[in-house]
């Protein structure tokens, strides 16, 4: 059993890390009666803490927004990664958050149980930053895309294409992929009543929310896979899949999400999805990789280029 001052921190906690409370669940894991919740509720909202209640059987606590933004509570992993993350958008792919993430890592690190600074400390001290040559997207674009995920609101937004053409677009947001280099939205697009993914270093100003919709059923049951063979194989003229003699572990840390699908076949083989715009380049790219590979689908003209490189090779060093 809790105390009053102790039970009301983690009725806070609770209420900070799910959506919405039901009653009932609140006093089973305070151990307590909902008639205290409501009293525990009472004195958080004196304390200027917006707690909503919605009545009725089915009805329970949600945390709103407030006109200042109430103290967090975080447990020791929170509180690690909020660091980390902060260090890592100093210097990171969103662009406009740099001093403030500086800003907000002071006030955390000011706070931080002495348990915690060590953990903190040994990982800034061991990674270092290395200045990135890829697009960087503004943070306000970026929230204002995962508010619309998370509450299932259209978004419309100015789109430019590889080849700097613009259009609009209206489309059903369902998810924001990071790769490491770059943001992607998996949305639906409405206009053209597909499944999109879309670069979000490419859309034009703050996406505008509109109606809410209901979600639609996903376009994959793994999005990560499906954003990455969209990126890594759509966006070429040629297309082609190779079985290659690696595992599929040792060979997806030679080859970015970016460049290709890796599947395994077995624990000794896998299969990569890939493409090309120009087949010259794809036979002294794939000799790079260091593996044995057998061409399974291929473009009109790629065996016959394997072939003559091959050749060449072979000529080159003699009988």
């Amino acid at each position: 059993m809790y105390g009053t001052s102790e039970r009301l921190l983690r009725l806070l906690s609770l209420l900070q890390a799910r959506r919405d409370w039901p009653g009932a669940d609140l006093a089973a894991r305070l151990e307590v009666d909902v008639r205290t919740i409501r009293r525990d509720v009472e004195r958080l909202r004196s304390l200027g803490y917006p707690v909503h209640a919605t009545p009725g059987v089915a009805g329970g606590y949600r945390l709103g927004a407030g006109a200042a933004l109430p103290p967090l509570l975080l447990d020791d992993d929170e509180a690690v990664a909020v660091a980390v993350g902060l260090r890592t958008a100093a210097s990171g792919t969103v662009s406009g958050i740099e001093e403030t993430s500086v800003r907000a890592l002071a006030k955390l690190e000011q706070v931080l149980p002495a348990r915690l600074r060590p953990r903190v400390g040994a990982l800034h001290a061991a990674t270092l930053s290395l200045p990135g040559a890829g697009p960087t997207v503004d943070a306000s674009v970026l929230t204002a895309i995962a508010a619309a995920c998370r509450d299932h609101e259209r978004l419309r937004f100015g789109y430019g294409d590889r080849t700097g053409a613009s259009t609009d677009r209206s489309v059903e947001p369902l998810r924001l992929v990071h790769t490491g280099r770059r943001w992607y939205l998996v949305a639906f697009d409405l206009g053209r009543e597909a499944w999109r993914t879309f670069r979000v270093d490419r859309i034009t100003g703050v996406p505008s929310a509109g109606f809410r919709f209901a979600p639609r059923e996903p376009p994959a049951p793994d999005l990560a896979e499906y954003v990455s063979r969209q990126i890594s194989t759509a966006p070429y003229s040629h297309q082609f899949v190779l079985r290659v003699a690696a595992p599929a572990e040792v060979l997806a840390r030679r080859i970015p999400p970016t460049a290709g699908v890796v599947e395994a076949v077995d624990e000794h083989s896998c299969r990569v999805r890939t493409g090309a715009n120009s087949l010259d380049a794809v036979p002294y790219h794939l000799a790079q990789w260091g593996y044995d590979f057998v061409v399974e689908e291929a473009p009109a003209g790629l065996v016959e280029r394997l072939r003559e490189v091959a050749e060449r090779f072979a000529r080159a060093v003699g009988p």
